[in-house]
């Protein structure tokens, strides 16, 4: 049962961090969980634990960065913690179990504060890197992340400080850890601080006893290098400007588009319910009271207006599908968008792609395009949804107020 748990925990944290995780986070990535729980069950063996303690760890260990999922890095562990007790819940966990393993999730938080033993080993085993030989290629995987993901920029300088101060401020809490990591850990330290030092001597010289700074200010090659690279530096955080406004225009453009199709599929079920109420029950009372008739009219005409207007908010418009290699070369066509492609075979989709892909303007412009004509869909949807909406609110209003006029009346009278 243990054995079992354990791999349904493996396979549903393996799916959620290969199709769900964004792919900018290069850090916190599967690879990264799943050298957390080798760590945590290789530290795990030099104590001395319960079975329950060591799954409860281990579960942990798989769901402890789960979060990520969500797309914020900040407070993650919550949506963490979320996702475990999900877990635990279908495969009917105990409550103290439960507790055991969000115990852990939530030891891992920045500062670090376990409470107990194997809230101390999955603390070390997150950061069990900071004492061996891949301290130096997770970190540049981290600062990666976090300029992409994070969307902060840090000089190499400003990160190695940062790197600095967190060695200093943290710490190992196993016994394993402090006899296995922290002497590396330390090396690590000393090398970071090393190269400030060389840094931020005022008076460093080269081999010919010459200030390097005053080198680079006398060489043209060097000076004009500096300045190329300070140009390529610029285009770069433009581009990345750039890709990060297409990325949160298409974000937007798809919540909207969802949030519209959602409050359609509202109205039409709602309208739907009513419909078949006033088949089923009113109708047959026309018989004992004819003024109910029109007040029954009105409210069929309403909702299934309102369901006509709905159904055209999220009726999908197709393209004819094709484009030709002239639409292409002349930057006519957007292959951004399936309804310009579908009917094409794959070898000139391929083609047509790769003459885009190499030209960016043509794909900047596609891009444009393609959020340009997502909005004047989401335009029209929005305008038919309003239709809708305003249709069965002053509808409905008319039709109760027909019921309440024809139900004072005396059925005779009609």
């Amino acid at each position: 049962m243990d054995n079992q748990l354990l791999q349904d925990a493996q396979a549903q944290v393996t799916d959620l961090l290969v199709n769900k995780l964004n792919k900018s986070i290069s850090f916190h990535t599967l690879q990264h969980t799943q050298e957390v729980v080798a760590a945590a069950d290789k530290i795990a063996q030099s104590q001395q634990l319960t079975e329950e303690d060591r799954l409860a760890l281990l579960i942990a260990a798989w769901f402890h960065d789960t979060g990520y999922t969500s797309g914020k890095s900040k407070d993650h562990e919550t949506v963490s913690v979320q996702l475990a007790e999900q877990f635990m819940s279908t495969h009917h966990c105990t409550p103290e179990f439960t507790i055991k393993v969000i115990g852990c999730i939530n030891a891992t938080r920045m500062p670090q504060h376990p409470h107990n033993l194997i809230e101390e080993i999955i603390c070390d085993a997150d950061l069990f890197h900071l004492g061996t030989s891949d301290f130096k290629e997770k970190s540049r995987l981290l600062r990666q992340e976090i300029r992409e993901f994070g969307e902060e920029e840090l000089s190499k300088k400003q990160w190695r400080q940062n790197n600095i101060t967190f060695l200093q401020s943290h710490h190992y809490f196993t016994t394993y850890a402090k006899t296995n990591l922290q002497p590396v850990k330390e090396k690590h330290l000393a090398e970071l601080k090393e190269k400030i030092e060389e840094e931020m001597k005022p008076g460093k010289k080269n081999k010919d006893g010459k200030d390097p700074k005053e080198k680079k200010d006398k060489d043209p090659a060097a000076t004009a290098a500096a300045e190329a690279k300070a140009k390529k530096d610029k285009a770069s955080q433009t581009e990345r400007g750039i890709n990060t406004v297409f990325r949160i225009m298409a974000q937007n453009q798809n919540n909207l588009s969802g949030m519209a199709d959602s409050k359609a599929n509202i109205l039409i079920s709602v309208n739907s319910i009513i419909l078949s109420i006033v088949v089923s029950s009113l109708y047959t009372k026309l018989k004992d009271n004819p003024n109910l008739t029109i007040p029954l009219g009105v409210l069929v005409a309403v909702c299934v207006t309102a369901i006509v207007f709905s159904i055209l908010a999220t009726r999908p418009n197709v393209n004819h599908g094709k484009f030709t290699e002239d639409d292409v070369r002349n930057k006519r066509t957007n292959l951004l968008f399936f309804g310009n492609f579908f009917r094409m075979g794959l070898h000139e989709y391929d083609w047509a792609m790769q003459e885009m892909l190499a030209d960016k303007e043509y794909l900047y412009s596609s891009i444009v395009k393609d959020n340009y004509f997502l909005g004047v869909v989401l335009a029209k949807k929005y305008r038919y949804l309003r239709i809708a909406y305003n249709i069965f609110m002053y509808g409905l209003i008319v039709a109760i107020l027909a019921f309440a006029f024809a139900f004072a009346l005396p059925s005779e009278g009609y």
